[in-house]
């Protein structure tokens, strides 16, 4: 006790005269503390951070997992188109297809930059850096990598103006219907049109015993000649009867988010033969 008094009255002694900077008693306290706060400071640091690590380890494992399964999966599933690939290319040489009949769904995918965008509701179109320089004809696709956008409207000589699927209206003579089907299933209907308030498609003339249902996938069947088969459309959301009771009618929500694009994809098909 007599040893911390004197060393008090010191410190005292110390800190009643001018301050211009830190005693020496001063100094060698706060280097202490920074020195005990270091000691205990830094295990603690590298503990927290051994668990942080830990907790990264595990997330980046359960992640390599799920990668392995999506690879495992993505490799049976080419191995599987790979064969029926061939097994089609098979059947067409059996049957005699002709070149033109062979080449009917190699499409040709080529990235155009957007260049503006019109966003007027009743005429929701966009234009692009692609024209008929490059090939483009009317009524074209135009897809962005998670579903179908439009159909091209207008062709210059170096852009092209693509005419949005949220413009889609029953009430419009020129609108572009769209022959739609279920990936996995033998179904039909028609995309004619785009409700603005909810952001979904409709989908009618299903017939009244087709397999359609939730979450079904949605893509272009190629009937009709106009927008090629196999373009995602989006997903059902449900599925109720029809206005007359003799089909049923489909709300889809569409892949494509028709907003902030700047590449986008247009579907170059095989031109039909002339004559």
């Amino acid at each position: 006790m007599l040893i911390g008094l004197v060393t008090f009255i010191i410190l005292m002694g110390f800190t009643l005269g001018p301050r211009v900077g830190l005693t020496w008693p001063e100094k060698f306290v706060r280097d202490t503390v920074g020195f005990v706060q270091g000691v205990f400071y830094k295990p603690a640091s590298y503990i927290a951070g051994f668990f942080e690590d830990v907790g990264e380890m595990k997330e980046v494992f359960e992640e390599n997992e799920r990668l392995k399964k999506a690879v495992a999966l993505y490799a049976r599933e080419s191995a599987e188109y790979n064969m029926i690939k061939n097994d089609n290319k098979r059947l067409m040489d059996d049957l005699k297809f002709t070149e033109e009949q062979k080449k009917r769904y190699d499409y040709d995918y080529r990235p155009a930059n957007v260049l503006s965008v019109n966003q007027d509701p009743n005429n929701h179109t966009l234009v692009i850096d692609l024209g008929a320089q490059d090939g483009v004809r009317m009524n074209m696709s135009v897809t962005s990598v998670d579903g179908m956008v439009g159909v091209v409207s207008q062709v210059g000589n170096f852009t092209s103006t693509v005419k949005l699927l949220t413009t889609l209206d029953p009430q419009d003579s020129k609108r572009q219907q769209i022959a739609a089907t279920v990936s996995d299933k033998d179904t039909f209907g028609i995309i004619e049109s785009y409700d603005k308030k909810t952001k979904m498609l409709k989908m009618t003339r299903i017939p009244e015993d087709d397999p359609i249902k939730e979450k079904d996938l949605i893509v272009s069947s190629g009937n009709g000649g106009v927008i090629p088969r196999g373009m995602i459309i989006g997903t059902v959301e449900k599925v109720e009867t029809g206005e007359f009771g003799l089909t049923r009618t489909a709300t889809i929500k569409p892949a494509a988010s028709f907003q902030d694009w700047k590449t986008l994809l247009v579907v170059f098909t095989p031109e039909e033969p002339k004559g």
